[in-house]
């Protein structure tokens, strides 16, 4: 049983690692029939109470509602494992049954992404971490604080009548009124001083990080592959059949429904017969198409046939 429990523990590390890791250079990792991690940057920010300065950063959120398979998470997983597309999505859909179950009992940790839970109402709740960064332009940068520089209050020197009262007083008046203006300029240049040394030491901080942009070699744990997804468009003629219908309205519908879990389905034209043909998906070679169709028609639909067009 704990032997059952670490292997479990260890895959979800592994999805939750491929979602980290194209976090880096992506905006939206959606993973299918559970939800998108979204990115935000924001620009550098000051806290004026704190007075603590933060570099850009991307801002992380968590969208149930973005579920469909955009191929993403599945091309990289496919590519890194070394195994199918269709594989890679059985591979993501055991995992998400994983985490709704563990999330009945507990919340999942998402790598370095952040953590997931349910409220009340049932609805999964994200707490990004706070301390990562994903904007890799702002490798390097770190939280800067700074001490709080007080402003001195200007003083205002009113004059006083001569008179025999106060003529032996004012002597001693114009000593301290000369020892106060000489404080408050002393002040104001010493602030001004200040001022321009948290200016330079800004500057030279800011030099210093673009150099350590410039020939910083980012290493993540797990080294993305090369994933090329705007490929030339090959011709693919073997298509598995979901189904043909004479109603085109149904043939649509049912496209939908293929979509909506995950495959990337589509309309290949009307048949002899003049009925609107649905695939599962459509291959470039028919060893690929094949094995799919095993795959389909193990799990799906024994209905399912393969048409080379």
């Amino acid at each position: 049983m704990k032997l059952y429990i670490e292997k479990a523990i260890f895959v979800l590390m592994t999805l939750a690692n491929y979602i980290n890791d194209l976090l880096y250079r992506y905006d939206c990792v959606i993973v299918p029939n559970f939800g998108g991690f979204v990115t935000n940057t924001i620009g550098a920010r000051v806290n004026t109470t704190t007075h603590t300065f933060y570099p850009p950063k991307k801002q992380l959120t968590f969208n149930a509602y973005l579920q469909h398979n955009d191929g993403l998470l599945a091309n990289y997983i496919a590519s890194d494992k070394n195994i199918s597309f269709e594989e890679a999505t059985t591979f993501i859909a055991s995992e998400v049954e994983e985490w709704n179950k563990n999330l009945k009992t507990t919340s999942v940790e998402v790598a370095s992404v952040g953590s997931l839970a349910l409220n009340e109402a049932g609805q999964v709740v994200f707490e990004p971490n706070l301390t990562s960064n994903f904007l890799t332009a702002s490798f390097g940068l770190a939280e800067v604080k700074t001490t709080s520089v007080e402003r001195v209050k200007e003083v205002t020197i009113k004059s006083l009548p001569t008179t025999k009262e106060n003529r032996k007083t004012i002597p001693l008046y114009l000593k301290r009124t000369a020892a106060a203006a000489v404080f408050v300029g002393i002040a104001y240049v010493g602030w001004n001083g200040v001022q321009k040394q948290q200016q330079q030491v800004l500057a030279n901080q800011e030099k210093a990080v673009e150099k350590k942009i410039q020939s910083a070699t980012f290493v993540i744990e797990n080294p993305l592959p090369t994933i090329n997804l705007n490929v030339s468009k090959e011709a693919k003629n073997f298509h598995i059949i979901a189904g043909a219908f004479q109603d085109v309205h149904n043939a649509e519908n049912k496209l939908t429904e293929l979509e909506d879990k995950g495959y990337d389905a589509s309309i290949v034209g009307k048949n002899r017969l003049g009925l609107t043909q649905v695939a599962f998906a459509s291959y470039a070679t028919k060893d690929e198409a094949r094995k799919a169709l095993e795959i389909i028609k193990e799990s799906v639909s024994e209905d399912a046939w393969l048409l080379v067009k």
